[in-house]
């Protein structure tokens, strides 16, 4: 058959090229075949399968109907397709016609068109051939491999050309897309390099502006380029070229410069490339893209029976390399990768891909471009065709280069280069200059007037166009200069040369033929004198002449060998010091080189060292930060009681100022009651003086009965004392007691210790005795048998001595009990005693007059000062309490350290007892032949139960007494508080009294308890004696040194409660002394300070404050207290220069401590927690009335006199306004990165999102480890927030403000996330972002912030996921969206809609017709139109004023602080 019954030959329309002879070119191919070593096999394989490829195309394929198609199984182009594949035929032409379509649950035959099955067959063989053209490489490559190793390679690249035909397709696209990336790749090679080059060089430079087809490349290879929507195309079912270009022209008309949209058409696009535009027919492109080789046809040609077609369709075949693997190819710059996560098999994907590779290996090798100008088109001999010649150079940007070199400087030489080439330009003068670059600036400026045609780099001089030459030029003149004069001196030296060789001839013919004249002569007597005397005088003559000439020779050689000699010596001289100096230099080099390999072993050595300890010291590290952690929660908790204690004396502090409210209403109803005395004074004179006797006799009571209170109290103390001494007394005696117990245990144990001695006797007696009687063993096995049955009774025995051990546990539990008692009954005591001191009693108890003669007493305020005291001293006790508890914390870190040292001494010792024991269990058993051990411990356990049992009729005896005098104590109160209810001052000095003796009695019971405890022990090592007797007496002597170190201990506390009840006393006795005694000094709430210490007070309280740590032992904004109370003093002076200062640099200090910790979060949230404190604190005790009025009257005392501070309350409202925002730039960039992955990728509700929606791509996090964010990382770390914010004592209101800002945030980000991800858009993701939400709330209504209008900033989110969930096909749906999401703007509620995505069959689309309804229904609503939220949107921020309720006389200064150059007034 001939190339034209062919369809794939004949589609050009002329299968005959003029010039070209198709028979030659075959044989050509077929010998360079056989050269490269394919033999005939080899080829036959590849003629078959081209003849196959041309036999496919030729298979017919007839429509059946508009949706089926179908081949003839007799088709004789099929069946020669097969037999030269060896395939079955009738499953190709089944599987032409027809494709699979594989399901989960089922398959599915569909049938195809007659296009679909003709593009299916075309595709088909393309594949094949695509197969043999790689074959056929790989092939020619193996065959034409070195066996040696390769360096380098040469390749040549031959580019397509910009192509534009009246129509043009997918084809055209391709190969205008790779012209697109070779020539960016043209232009940074030529005019970006050649830039950089100026750059770098600093050469001043103008940049020129190149065309660069960047935003062509991006329009058509980024993310939802013309490539990928294709793609994206192609992978829909239904997907046409239409639709594709529809998206096309929504993309990318009047938002893409480069993309335009035809006038007089609707089926094609125009792109503007780097030569001209182009326009594209949109017909044929998916189709083209796809080239879809089914999967069925691929199985039939894997089974085919002929090898090399089989081999082509393997599963995992090894991709032909186009390099040998020894050169590897790596790009020397980065170079943009295409998506390959999805459109693998696309012609689109596969042509980026192999594109990519090229781009790869253009940059990782040194290109050279030669580029071929066509002199026409229509490719005639002699014609030239100017303008398409124009139009390529500047296609290939020739032009762009022409123009470069025109105003940039084409020429270029090196310093070192330029001296070489020009020196001979250079004078002497020039030459001598020893900087060769300042020699060639100095010859330029000679050479070259104008400055403008060169400029000096850092490297290279660069010259414009026509220096270099004029600078040859010039050399060339120098040099013909120099030629000249050299010709000149070496011809007149020939001419020289000639002269004096014939002048030497004439001379000698002159010679001779004077000789021969003289010879000629006759000879006469003179002639003869005449010559012998011209003999004589020439001898004499030339005698003198030699012998001159001998001594100016021998005067030479003297002269000459005395220099070389001396040159000899010196020479010989220098080169022994040489060999000398070399042998020192030697030895100190060498000595040097020791030195430096010692000196590197050594560091070597101590950086290993280092290396050993660093390791060390960072486990010591991380187990103290172990501790440390422990500490902090300690503190944590210790803080925590605090607050609550805290909050107990503001409570105390409120119900201080009920009564002075009520004291002021008694005030009031005085001063009505005296109005009314005055109008009725006439009729009750009278009366007022019985009322006055009255007085008087009640004050005598007073007297009186305070007099007995007196004595009371002193039987009281006397009854106290007496108690503690018989308690005294009691530990004595059973000191006494103990001690002669020890002895008693001492002398059983020098007993234990002799009858240990005589048994050992015994026992080798009876060895001996065993050796000696061996006949007599029967009898002893009896006896052996008698002694197990006697050991059993000894396991019964200690089964008794356990069943004690379990009662003293009890005891001890009902000990436990009755303290528990003791202490409920305590309390209900002093409940009692606060229900029973009630003011409104006493009121009603007095009259009006006592009342007033009450208050002109002052025994009212004397009673609210005791109270302020006894607050003072709560204060006190409580930081005592922390600094002890400090303490205690240390020691008891001490003490675990110790105790782990102790624990293993004790194990050691342990392991010793143990094998003493089981030593001493051995001589036991075969030393109880006496029986002589068990009623000794009958009688130990005997003793043991008499003494637990005096100890229990001890213990119940004292609890016994203890309630007794309880009762006691109780009723005496009672009585007392029903008799004398007025004297509220005394009561409460006596149940202070009665507390502190309470304290007393409690730990006397401790102290019979660690007696009795004590007591126990002894018990228990009493019994352990029995098994260990050589460690008891050691530990005895140990537990005495502990009791006496107690006792000591308990002395010091005696007398220390002791000297505590005589100060009460006097401060009893001082109370009931009101008018004669003076009131007590009290503190003013200032700090005195030098004006020199102002900046060692703003380092040490404001820069060197660390706030963690600081904060748990403090209460909140004490700094801030401290500055004020130092602003006092200096107001208090009325020194305006000082207390100007002093703000300023308080200011200054807190701005600078806030710049220095500009991302730490918790110095931030401290010092915005104590600006605010100070602020308020400005404001409270400024003197306005506004501000006055939460005050309490002591606050009001200590309020500014002299200075008004409003300037500096402005600039503190700066400041905290400043840092607010700081501090929520901080939080923002902490939870940012959180948001999106925890509120829309995170699955919180397992199962919602697992399925994904169709057609879409698996996107890229925003978080490069999205597993690490989850919804609980964004509730952590509010949390965190949270109470960092709280620790710092920042304000609720401020507080609220915050988190209302930060719930802004997560809303807006996830928001525009939603907005932007398609895929995110479904009603199981609106489940997901609703169920995050309803996490936010709760976390809300965890911390109590629910009244924050935080909850409101969810809301556009809220109505987002609800918008996702809502059914969305009726018009009351629409209208229910319309009234529903009213936080949404028209625009974002469209976007949802058009974005939603449905994630499987059960869901359907939005229509069209439903977006325009609501779209109508939105058109009415007056919004913004803005898509996306401001996530950058702060709230306006405002600081109420808080009045501080701590006073400022009882604030102290922590030592911690270092403020010991501060004093309290």
């Amino acid at each position: 058959m001939s190339a034209e019954e062919f369809n794939y030959t004949k589609m050009g329309g002329n299968t005959i090229i003029e010039g070209v002879n198709d028979r030659a070119d075959m044989i050509e191919t077929q010998k360079t075949f056989t050269m490269l070593g394919l033999k005939e096999d080899f080829q036959m394989d590849v003629f078959k399968i081209l003849a196959a490829i041309l036999h496919l195309g030729n298979v017919q394929v007839t429509a059946v109907s508009n949706e089926r198609s179908s081949v003839r199984e007799d088709d004789s182009h099929l069946n020669i397709f097969c037999e030269l594949l060896d395939v079955d035929s009738s499953s190709m032409a089944q599987w032409l016609c027809n494709r699979k379509i594989i399901t989960t649950s089922e398959t599915v035959i569909k049938p195809m068109t007659r296009l679909q099955s003709l593009n299916a067959r075309d595709a088909l063989a393309k594949k094949i051939y695509a197969h043999l053209f790689d074959f056929i490489v790989e092939r020619i490559n193996r065959a034409l491999q070195f066996s040696g190793k390769k360096h380098t390679f040469i390749g040549v690249l031959d580019i397509y050309g910009f192509e534009t035909f009246d129509v043009n397709s997918f084809e055209q696209f391709c190969i205008n897309y790779a012209n697109e990336k070779l020539q960016q790749q043209f232009n940074l090679h030529v005019f970006k390099l050649e830039q950089e080059e100026y750059m770098k060089e600093d050469i001043p430079w103008t940049l020129i502006d190149f065309y660069d087809n960047q935003p062509v490349i991006d329009l058509i290879e980024t993310k939802m380029g013309i490539l990928e929507l294709l793609d994206e195309e192609c992978l829909l079912p239904h997907g046409t070229d239409e639709n594709w270009l529809q998206k096309l022209y929504n993309n990318f008309v009047n938002k893409n410069a480069l993309f335009e949209k035809p006038r007089m058409s609707n089926t094609s696009f125009i792109i503007q490339h780097f030569a001209d535009k182009v326009e594209y027919k949109c017909e044929g492109f998916l189709e083209k893209n796809r080239d879809t080789v089914y999967e069925v046809l691929v199985e039939i040609l894997r089974t085919s029976k002929f090898p090399l077609c089989a081999s082509f369709f393997q599963e995992n075949p090894s991709p032909p390399a186009p390099f040998n693997s020894a050169i590897t190819v790596k790009s020397a710059k980065q170079v943009v990768k295409p998506n390959n996560k999805h459109f693998r098999t696309t012609v689109g994907n596969k042509f980026r891909s192999s594109l990519y590779l090229l781009m790869e290996t253009l940059n990782a090798t040194t290109p050279h471009y030669v580029r071929c100008i066509k002199p026409n088109d229509e490719k005639l001999p002699f014609e030239f065709d100017s303008k398409r010649i124009v139009q390529q150079l500047r296609a290939c940007g020739v032009l762009e280069t022409i123009r470069i070199s025109a105003q940039s400087y084409p020429s270029r030489w090196t310093y070192i280069e330029f001296y070489s080439r020009y020196g001979v330009l250079m004078t002497q003068q020039e030459l001598a200059f020893s900087d060769k670059r300042e020699v060639c600036k100095v010859v330029l400026h000679r050479l070259i007037q104008d400055s403008n045609q060169y400029q000096f780099g850092k490297t290279k001089i660069f010259f414009r166009a026509g220096q270099v030459a004029y600078l040859e030029k010039l050399r060339l003149d120098k040099l013909r200069q120099g030629c000249i004069m050299i010709q000149k001196h070496i011809r007149g030296w020939l001419q020289r040369k000639k002269f004096l060789r014939v002048r030497k001839a004439a001379v000698t013919i002159q010679q001779y033929f004077r000789g021969q004249q003289t010879v000629r002569k006759p000879i006469s007597a003179i002639a003869l004198k005449e010559a012998w005397a011209a003999i004589i005088i020439q001898k004499h003559c030339r005698g003198y002449l030699v012998r001159n000439l001998y001594y100016l020779i021998r005067v030479a050689t003297i002269t000459i060998q005395a220099y070389s000699r001396g040159f000899l010596a010196r020479k010989k001289y220098r080169k022994m010091l040489e060999e000398h100096k070399a042998v020192i230099l030697q030895k100190y080099a060498r000595a040097w080189l020791a030195r430096r390999r010692f000196q590197n072993i050594r560091r070597f050595v101590l950086n290993i060292q280092l290396s050993y300890r660093v390791q060390r010291l960072q486990k010591k590290l991380e187990d103290q930060n172990k501790e440390n952690h422990g500490l902090v929660e300690k503190l944590t908790s210790l803080a925590s009681t605090h607050a609550n204690d805290m909050e107990k004396i503001q409570k105390l502090e409120s119900d201080l100022e009920k009564l002075i409210i009520q004291k002021r209403t008694s005030e009031e109803k005085g001063k009505k009651h005296k109005e009314v005395m005055e109008e009725k004074l006439t009729t009750l004179q009278t009366y007022n003086k019985e009322l006055e006797i009255q007085n008087v006799k009640i004050e005598k009571k007073l007297q009186e009965k305070t007099e007995e209170m007196k004595d009371k109290m002193e039987a009281l103390t006397k009854q106290l004392f007496d108690d503690v001494q018989k308690e005294e007394r009691q530990r004595i005696i059973l000191e006494k007691s103990f001690e002669l117990k020890e002895q008693d245990y001492d002398k059983q144990i020098h007993s234990l210790k002799g009858e240990i001695k005589t048994l050992k006797e015994e026992k080798m007696q009876l060895q001996h005795q065993m050796e000696e009687e061996q006949n007599i063993s029967s009898g002893l096995k009896g006896e052996v048998a008698h002694l197990t049955k006697q050991t059993k009774m000894i396991g019964e025995f200690q089964k008794e001595i356990e069943l004690l051990q379990t009662q003293k546990i009890n005891v001890e539990k009902h000990v436990q009990s009755q303290k528990r008692e003791m202490r409920e009954k305590m309390s209900e005591i002093t409940r009692q005693l606060l229900e029973s001191y009630d003011i409104e009693d006493v009121r009603s108890r007095l009259s009006v007059e006592d009342l007033e003669h009450l208050n002109e007493d002052g025994e009212l305020w004397f009673a609210y000062e005791g109270l302020k005291k006894a607050t003072r001293v709560l204060e006190s006790h409580f930081q005592s309490q922390k600094e002890n508890y400090e303490k205690e914390i240390e020691a008891l870190n001490f003490k675990v350290e110790h105790l782990s040292q102790e624990i293993n001494h004790l194990q050691k010792l342990f392991r010793e007892e143990n094998d003493i024991n089981e030593s001493i269990r051995h001589e036991v058993t075969r030393l109880t032949s006496e029986n002589m051990m068990i009623p000794d411990f009958k009688q130990q356990i005997s003793e043991l139960e008499k003494q637990k049992q005096d100890l229990e009729i001890r213990l119940t005896e004292q609890s016994e007494k203890m309630r007794g005098k309880i009762e006691e104590l109780s009723s005496q109160l009672h009585r007392n508080l029903e008799e004398e209810g007025i004297q509220r001052r005394t009561m409460e000095v006596q149940n202070e009294i009665y507390t502190k003796e309470k304290e007393k009695l409690i730990g006397t019971i401790r102290e019979m308890q660690e007696t009795s405890d004590h007591l126990k022990k002894k018990f228990e090592t009493e019994s352990e004696v029995k098994s260990s007797f050589k460690q008891e007496a050691s530990r005895l002597n140990m537990e005495n040194k502990d009791l006496e170190e107690e006792l000591d201990m308990k002395d010091r506390i005696i007398k220390k409660l002791q000297d505590q009840i005589k100060t009460l006393t006097k401060t009893m006795e001082k109370a009931n002394e009101v008018h004669t005694s003076s009131e007590p000094k009290e503190y003013i709430g200032m700090m005195e300070y030098k004006k020199e210490d102002e900046v060692k007070l703003v380092q040490n309280l404001i820069l060197d404050l660390k706030p963690r740590g600081v904060v748990v032992n403090m209460i909140p904004g004490l700094p801030a207290h401290i500055l004020f109370m130092c602003v006092r003093y200096a107001d208090s002076l009325n020194d305006a220069n000082m207390l100007k200062s002093f703000m300023n640099i308080t200011i200054n200090g807190i701005k600078r401590v806030t710049k220095e910790h500009y991302e730490d979060f918790e110095m931030l949230s401290f010092w915005l927690s104590n600006t605010c404190h100070f602020l308020n604190c400005l404001k409270q005790y400024s003197g306005e009335e506004e501000f006055m009025k939460y005050n309490t009257p002591r606050q009001n005392k200590n309020c500014l006199t002299n200075f008004d501070l409003s300037e500096y309350r402005q600039i503190l409202s700066d400041l905290a306004i400043r840092i607010y925002h700081q501090f929520m730039t901080v939080m923002e960039n902490n939870i940012q990165p959180m948001i999106v992955p925890g509120m829309l990728e995170h699955e919180s509700l397992q199962g919602i999102s697992g399925l994904k929606p169709t057609g879409f791509r698996k996107r890229s996090s925003s978080i490069d480890d999205t597993d690490a964010y989850t919804m609980t990382s964004i509730l952590q770390q509010l949390s965190y927030f949270y109470t960092t914010m709280c620790q710092n004592g920042l304000d609720q209101e401020l507080l609220k403000q915050a988190v209302k800002q930060l719930f802004f945030l997560i809303g807006a980000v996830t928001l525009n996330s939603l907005f932007l991800r398609k895929d995110m858009c479904s009603c199981r993701k609106g489940m997901q972002i609703r169920c995050n939400i309803s996490y936010l709330e709760e976390w809300l209504k965890d911390k109590n912030l629910q009244n924050s209008t935080a909850k409101e900033t969810l809301e556009p989110l809220s109505q987002a996921a609800w918008l996702l969930q809502v059914k969305k096909i009726t018009d009351t749906d629409a209208k229910e969206i319309y009234d529903r999401c009213t936080s949404l703007s028209a625009v974002q509620i469209i976007k949802i809609l058009n974005s939603y995505t449905p994630i499987d069959d059960f869901e359907k689309r939005v229509t069209p017709s439903f977006v325009r309804k609501v779209q109508a229904l939105l058109n009415n609503r007056e919004d913004t139109g803005q898509l996306m939220l401001d996530t950058k949107y702060l709230f306006q921020v405002t600081f109420p004023f808080i009045p501080s309720p701590h006073a400022l006389e009882m604030i102290e200064i922590p030592s911690s602080f270092k403020l010991g150059f501060l004093t309290r007034l």
